[in-house]
């Protein structure tokens, strides 16, 4: 039999693949509704381990995903648009590539542009609404500016 914490991994992942969750508190709430006493530590430490990201639904909602390019349903063409809808502007800083999203939508954006291994980056840290790509030189910068541009369109 799984242990707890295997069986609350599966129940979360269950739950955001089918209810709309977009803070910790709804899913400590569904987890506690499931029978699982968890805290919002708990929700937090889970939805790290998780790799879970916000992204936008089509009805303007945020809400929990995993947006691995490996996840059955999350194809190349969802992850741009998860880029495109929190991308607000980018902007280089030596070999730092800094970009711009809504409000919210910086860590789903990183996990969608990480996903996309675009050629020069090598990683991205997210914040609320900010996002900074390692890039590998600064020569490099403007050519993953480019490739951006033209997966956003």
């Amino acid at each position: 039999m799984p242990d707890k914490k295997t069986r609350r991994h599966a129940k979360i992942r269950s739950i955001i693949e089918n209810e709309t969750i977009g803070t910790q508190e709804e899913l400590v709430k569904r987890l506690n509704e499931e029978g699982f006493a968890v805290t919002q530590a708990t929700a937090s430490r889970d939805i790290k381990e998780l790799r879970l990201t916000k992204m936008a639904t089509e009805f303007g909602d945020i809400k929990y995903v995993i947006p691995h390019s490996d996840t059955p349903g999350i194809n190349n063409a969802k992850l741009v648009r998860v880029l495109a809808e929190a991308y607000v502007s980018m902007e280089q800083a030596e070999n730092i590539l800094v970009i711009k999203t809504a409000s919210g939508m910086a860590m789903a954006a990183a996990a969608a542009l990480d996903s996309l291994k675009i050629k020069g980056v090598v990683g991205c840290i997210a914040g609320d609404d900010t996002i900074m790509c390692a890039i590998k030189t600064a020569k490099d910068v403007s050519e993953v500016m480019k490739k951006i541009d033209k997966l956003l369109g």
